[in-house]
């Protein structure tokens, strides 16, 4: 079988083309292992503050698993680290809704607390 479709990344650099109104998004097929590798390697970035990578890691993990709790905690984590409010307190709720006892639930719990009291 020969792909035919055009690579990745081809749409954001070429938004005229064919391919940009054939396809709005890019699929990316269900593979947990990829996630939990894009997990482990955010889990780096974030332990040594490199929020920023770890974010885009977290977001592919994300892209291949969606509803993965602990990509989904650390995103929050990330967001809380970073000043964004809003999407911190959208991502640990989204936790709490994934595992609502959870290991890291009375954790996402306080910090929803601490971020709303922050309003």
């Amino acid at each position: 079988m020969i792909d035919i479709s055009p690579p990745v990344g081809d749409v954001q650099e070429h938004p005229e083309s064919e391919a940009a109104h054939e396809s709005v998004n890019e699929l990316k097929p269900w593979d947990p292992h990829r996630a939990a590798k894009d997990i482990e390697v955010g889990e780096y970035y974030f332990k040594r503050k490199n929020y920023r990578g770890a974010e885009s890691r977290f977001r592919d993990a994300l892209l291949y698993k969606p509803n993965d709790a602990l990509a989904t905690f650390r995103m929050a984590q990330v967001f809380e680290r970073t000043g964004r409010a809003s999407e911190a307190r959208q991502y640990y709720a989204d936790y709490l809704k994934i595992l609502p006892h959870g290991p890291f639930a009375e954790e996402a719990r306080k910090a929803l607390e601490k971020l709303s009291a922050e309003k």
